[in-house]
């Protein structure tokens, strides 16, 4: 059950960063790919910040999400 609340939270925070950061997501699989490494390194992140948003469904999602973000910035960088 874990593996599919993490693909699922994956899918929906890849989806989110690629609207945010002016794209309109890369795909299905990609999504899930970005938004389950954004969350890792959004944790990362806010734990080195000492921040904590919360507990749930939509912490969780907002923390892939913003990860995922960082992810595609940084990702951008290297592309130009």
């Amino acid at each position: 059950m874990s593996l599919l609340y993490a693909l699922l939270i994956g899918a929906i925070a890849g989806w989110l960063a690629g609207k945010l950061m002016k794209g309109g997501g890369f795909g299905l699989l990609a999504n899930i790919i970005i938004g389950i490494i954004g969350g890792l390194v959004g944790n990362w992140i806010f734990g080195k910040l000492g921040v904590a948003i919360g507990t749930g469904l939509i912490s969780d999602i907002i923390t892939g999400a913003i990860g995922a973000c960082v992810i595609l910035f940084i990702a951008g960088l290297f592309k130009k």
